[in-house]
């Protein structure tokens, strides 16, 4: 930009008074300059601002929206002016009052929220100059995304999860590297930072899955990447060998990522191992479970677990993470029961069901006898009835006798 100058001639009088002398003095002023500055939500920011070094210095800092225009930031007399600051900007802006002498007038901002987004004017004017610049202020956030597996009954699905972005980022999923279209994205947030999860069906699929979660403005890209191994099948009381590497096209030597190996059961996810690369340090949460130092120095986090049991079968998975990338790995095992095991499980079982012929024959014939008793109380009841109604009926008859006696011996 073409500066613009101004020519004044001033008329200074000898001390003498006699004589005028003129002097030439120059006033330039230099149209807007404009600037994109980008910052991070939370985070501190400085706006640049930069003049020629001259004397009576007068800075203002102003924020402009579409209907209003609030003062940031003001200079002058040489002291901060803070009287007309808005409350917004309360403890949040200052100057580099040490470099102002030497045409410094950036604007120092704390603690960025989404509503300092926006375009401010920074006015600088001194004896012989003044300038405008115009910095433009885009804040964006992104925390990192996590990619998650979940088991909901008989169905499986993988989550891409991002807490707080801004602006709304570009997700993209891929099936075998071929692009697909999502199954469910939900979001909250109306106006930002918005939260939102990604939802893929991958119910009886073996297929590699991929998911980016773009933010333009912040140029930050982030992938997850998930595969599925064959299944295992092991015996009773032997060990298995589950593998979880490293991939160097995603991960770079010297960044920082944790590897965390889970098992999946009846939906929620139980922690067997924990490793933090920045500090080196191993928490194991499973005695039976261990990696190998050696190969874990080559980034290789392939487990081993011990002395299986039936109650081991299940869904194992590996988590690699770092800030840009997440790698999930996982493995079925189905643990089956040893010979010497089936063999002692089938002998137990012919016992247990000879011991229930047993009980159950001891049962019939209790039954039966108590039939039968029954049958006899009866029978012998009857016949005590019967003998004591022919003992009555006799009475009756030999009484009937006795009066007819009674009654030829009157006669």
């Amino acid at each position: 930009m073409k500066a613009q100058t101004s020519f004044f001639l001033i008329l200074i009088s000898s001390l003498s008074g006699s004589q005028g002398i003129f002097l030439s003095a120059f006033f330039t002023y230099v149209p807007m300059n404009e600037q994109i500055i980008i910052g991070r939500l939370g985070e501190d920011i400085i706006l640049p601002s930069s003049f020629e070094r001259g004397s009576e210095v007068v800075i203002h800092w102003k924020y402009q929206d579409s209907y209003n225009s609030y003062n940031v930031h003001s200079y002058y007399k040489g002291s901060g002016r803070l009287e007309s600051q808005d409350t917004r900007y309360a403890n949040r802006t200052s100057l580099f009052y040490n470099e102002i002498q030497n045409g410094n007038a950036s604007l120092f901002f704390r603690r960025l929220s989404l509503l300092d987004e926006g375009i401010y004017t920074c006015y600088v004017g001194t004896a012989i100059q003044a300038i405008t610049n115009k910095v433009v202020l885009k804040v964006g956030v992104f925390l990192t995304p996590m990619m998650k597996y979940e088991k909901r009954n008989t169905n499986s699905f993988l989550i891409c999860n991002v807490l707080s972005v801004y602006p709304r980022p570009i997700i993209t999923w891929k099936m075998d590297n071929t692009p697909i279209s999502e199954n469910n994205m939900q979001e909250t947030g109306s106006l930002g930072p918005f939260s939102i999860n990604s939802t893929l069906n991958i119910t009886g699929s073996n297929s590699s899955y991929e998911c980016t979660i773009e933010n333009s403005l912040l140029k930050q890209t982030w992938t997850g990447r998930w595969t599925m191994k064959d299944g295992l099948h092991k015996m009773q009381s032997e060990h298995v060998s589950l593998s979880c590497e490293l991939v160097n096209d995603y991960f770079s030597p010297n960044q920082d990522f944790k590897v965390t190996w889970s098992r999946m059961e009846s939906g929620i996810s139980s922690i067997l191992a924990y490793y933090l690369s920045s500090s080196q340090n191993t928490t194991f949460y499973e005695s039976r479970f261990s990696w190998n130092k050696e190969l874990k120095n080559q980034s290789d986090f392939s487990m081993n677990l011990t002395d299986l049991s039936l109650s081991d079968s299940g869904e194992y998975l590996c988590n690699i993470s770092s800030d840009e990338y997440t790698l999930l790995t996982i493995h079925t095992v189905h643990v089956e029961p040893s010979q010497e095991t089936a063999s002692d499980n089938k002998g137990l079982w012919i016992l247990v069901a000879s011991l229930i012929l047993v009980l159950c024959l001891i049962w019939l014939i209790w039954k039966v006898k108590c039939s039968t008793e029954r049958r006899r109380v009866s029978t012998e009841s009857t016949h005590d009835d019967n003998a004591s109604d022919n003992a009555e009926e006799n009475m009756r008859l030999s009484g009937r006798v006795q009066e007819m006696r009674e009654d030829l011996d009157n006669s």
